[in-house]
């Protein structure tokens, strides 16, 4: 259940929690910030450029030095390891906002979105369409967590790393889901109850975009994939999205989109994770 406003506005009165983004953010920045505020907590916001880090300074050392004034950590970056050390050395929770490995505040917005809409997720059917990226790994696992049929249609290549859908698969096998890869979209949305798709070059991927732009198409969400779904089906992206490229229009503003209330839910999902890791819940 979603919080009333005002509800939680004393919950994390006095502490303060940094956020630290190495790459560029929309809907991550102001949902946390306004998350952060909500439950009375004090954002900090921090840029590399804002830090020492741009400067030579250790991400273990900042992690160590942000310890001593903050109650916990969001941080946007890209690899996966610089998340990893600065966790190991930091003594306060650190959330992840992004990694090139993962994106789980996303996943954690996206299964709110279907629970609100589709009730029961156990044995419902989600395909993902595009590129095996970050956003693809946590739906793997949190769809996998949940009892759900998972798909991953991709151009061969460009499938999520072996190790996460081994894990997401293992998962699987005792939630009572399943994971299932394939390079046919077409096969993939046939009688799907969620189609979800994400941009098929993220940040740092610029110079793959127009090789990207040639493998892809086929895979777009467009109105002739979204007839061969359940006539319920939901649509999600985790945007932004590049409109006439992986998503038409008529698909991303039409009936079955929830991506605007798929995009609210980062707030309150972010909420949520803020008050279960700094005691206020």
């Amino acid at each position: 259940m979603k919080a009333q406003p005002g509800e939680t506005a004393e919950a994390l009165r006095n502490k303060s929690v940094g956020l630290v983004f190495e790459r560029p953010s929309t809907r991550t920045r102001v949902s946390f910030e306004v998350a952060i505020a909500s439950t009375g907590a004090h954002p900090v916001s921090l840029s590399s450029a804002d830090l020492q880090l741009g400067r030579g300074e250790t991400i273990e050392d900042t992690g160590r030095m942000l310890s001593r004034y903050v109650d916990g950590v969001v941080l946007r970056t890209f690899e996966q390891e610089r998340l990893e050390l600065l966790a190991g050395a930091a003594t306060i929770p650190v959330i992840n906002a992004l990694s090139d490995f993962e994106h789980p505040c996303q996943c954690l917005a996206d299964l709110l979105t279907l629970l609100e809409i589709k009730g029961e997720l156990a044995g419902r059917t989600l395909t993902y369409l595009g590129d095996g990226n970050n956003v693809t790994h946590s739906l793997l696992l949190g769809g996998a967590k949940m009892g759900m049929h998972l798909r991953v249609a991709t151009p061969p290549g460009f499938e999520p790393i072996p190790q996460i859908v081994q894990r997401a698969t293992e998962i699987a096998e005792g939630t009572g889901g399943s994971v299932r890869l394939t390079s046919d979209p077409k096969e993939a949305v046939a009688g799907a109850d969620v189609l979800y798709t994400d941009v098929w070059a993220s940040v740092g991927q610029e110079a793959e975009a127009i090789e990207r732009a040639l493998v892809f198409p086929a895979f777009a969400l467009d109105r002739a994939k979204v007839d061969l779904a359940r006539p319920d089906v939901t649509v999600l992206h985790p945007l932004p999205a590049h409109r006439g490229q992986e998503i038409t229009d008529e698909v991303i503003d039409g009936p079955h989109s929830a991506v605007w209330d798929q995009a609210e839910n980062r707030l309150h999902t972010q909420k949520a994770l803020l008050l279960w890791l700094l005691g206020g819940a």
